[in-house]
């Protein structure tokens, strides 16, 4: 059996574990598929790459709103596709060639299962290995999620790990779950030219996101696509590039094309825990504590095998905090997830921070709320927008932000001076009147919003 100092299973972001700081110790690192993760190869990177293409071609179909004339002529997809996979790509095998030609790292490229605390035994395209370890970080991800009426029915579908891979959009896209991969890629669809159709169980598209995004969002979602919400589907049929989706009340979708997105599971199931001891949660995630330690002695896990929220920037942050802790087992640093920004890149853009409304009626709060529409900012006028808006949620009393949520141009940025404010503990009143905030920027959507909450603001 090969011994290694520090063994990796995962190089997303498992392999950003490892640098310089580790050279004196073996270190393998373990990885079936693509190093990078799913974030380089078919997630947030190409997403938003492909999302800002659909922007671009939004924006000049409604040019004439800016009194422009312009016509879109096509999406080039396959250039697209290709300008986009040929960066990442490269960029894939030039992570995993620094990897191969690290002088104090081994790299198995092939997948891994416990054998027993700390040991592995590692599946290579010529046969096994058997591995030990002192230490080991379980970095291995998730997968797509995929309802046993499609998984079962034989026909043909995508998910965002291949879809955005494929040689030209659909006619007619059919798309399963009303989160927030759903609606990004939706948007890049429709922008292509496909006709889409949303088939989502609950009733309203992202729906853990606060009920006034949410809402106001699917409120633009359906005037652009088929929605069936309140719907599942019960059958897949027809044939490939002619499917028929049968829904739970009888009706019919077609579409030459499905793409499932109904959420994402751990791939902790793959990894023979029970021989190594670990436990995991009732939905497969590895259970650790607030130092990335397993259950067992020595094993750390990071990213969406075990987090509870599964986004790159929170992986990213277990990542530091898993090379941290074990080089310094004596002073241990803490993960801390409670104030997690996420954002949709989709159209509009959607961002939030914190609270939503409904957190705050299930926790008994009553907070103040402020809001502020783009069409109140003079940056909103230029842009026209009519749909926009920030909404905060603030403790009364004190002004402690709760909760942030935008939906509109630029989301993603304008949301960070509020994650900023709740992570420093600055309260709505500080953060409205102590700095400037330029005129005619879009950051006064932000100041807006502040000061329309009902708090003693002064002069």
């Amino acid at each position: 059996m090969r011994q290694h100092d520090l063994v990796v299973i995962g190089a997303g972001s498992g392999n950003a574990v490892i640098d310089d700081s580790f050279a004196g110790l073996d270190v393998a690192v373990v990885e079936e598929r693509w190093f990078g993760g799913t974030c380089l190869n078919a997630g947030c990177i190409p997403s938003k790459m492909f999302a800002h293409t659909a922007h671009v071609a939004r924006t000049v179909d409604g040019a004439g709103t800016y009194d422009v004339d312009a016509e879109l002529l096509a999406v080039r997809w396959r250039d697209l596709r290709d300008r986009v996979f040929g960066r990442l790509d490269a960029d894939r095998e030039e992570g995993r060639r620094a990897r191969r030609e690290s002088h104090f790292v081994t790299v198995y490229e092939g997948s891994a299962h416990f054998t027993g605390p700390r040991e592995l035994r590692i599946q290579l395209a010529d046969g096994s290995v058997d591995v030990s370890a002192r230490q080991i970080v379980i970095a291995v991800g998730g997968r797509p999620a995929v309802p046993p009426a499609v998984a079962e029915s034989g026909l043909p579908y995508e998910t965002s790990d291949t879809v955005m891979r494929i040689e030209a959009p659909p006619r007619r896209l059919a798309v399963l779950g009303g989160g927030y991969i759903a609606a990004e890629l939706a948007e890049v669809f429709a922008a292509a030219g496909s006709s889409v159709a949303i088939v989502e169980k609950e009733e309203r598209l992202l729906g853990t996101l606060d009920e006034t995004v949410s809402e106001r969002f699917t409120e633009l979602a359906r005037s652009r696509y088929d929605l069936r919400l309140g719907r599942e589907v019960t059958a897949v049929g027809g044939r490939p590039g002619a499917l028929l989706l049968t829904l739970d009340d009888a009706s019919k979708v077609e579409a030459d094309m499905l793409l499932v997105a109904t959420g994402r599971v751990s791939n902790s199931d793959r990894l023979n825990l029970a021989a190594a001891g670990i436990d995991t949660r009732d939905d497969g995630r590895i259970v650790v504590d607030a130092h990335q330690r397993t259950t067992v002695e020595g094993v750390f896990a990071l990213g969406d095998v075990c987090a509870p929220v599964p986004l790159k920037h929170v992986a990213n942050r277990e990542a530091r905090v898993v090379a941290h802790n074990l080089r310094h087992p004596e002073n241990l640093l803490a993960t801390d997830h409670d104030l997690v920004p996420a954002a949709v890149f989709t159209r509009p853009q959607i961002a939030s921070v914190g609270m939503t409304r409904q957190d705050c009626r299930d926790r008994g709060l009553d907070p103040l709320v402020g809001v502020a529409r783009y069409a109140d900012i003079a940056y909103g006028w230029a842009m026209e927008d009519t749909t926009g808006f920030c909404k905060v949620l603030a403790e009364r009393g004190t002004g402690r932000l709760l909760g942030a949520h935008l939906m509109g141009p630029e989301a993603a940025t304008l949301i960070q001076p509020l994650v900023l404010a709740m992570t420093l503990g600055i309260d709505a009143t500080t953060l409205a009147r102590s700095p400037y905030w330029i005129h005619p920027a879009l950051t006064e959507l932000v100041e807006k919003a502040l000061l329309d909450l009902d708090l003693d603001f002064g002069p």
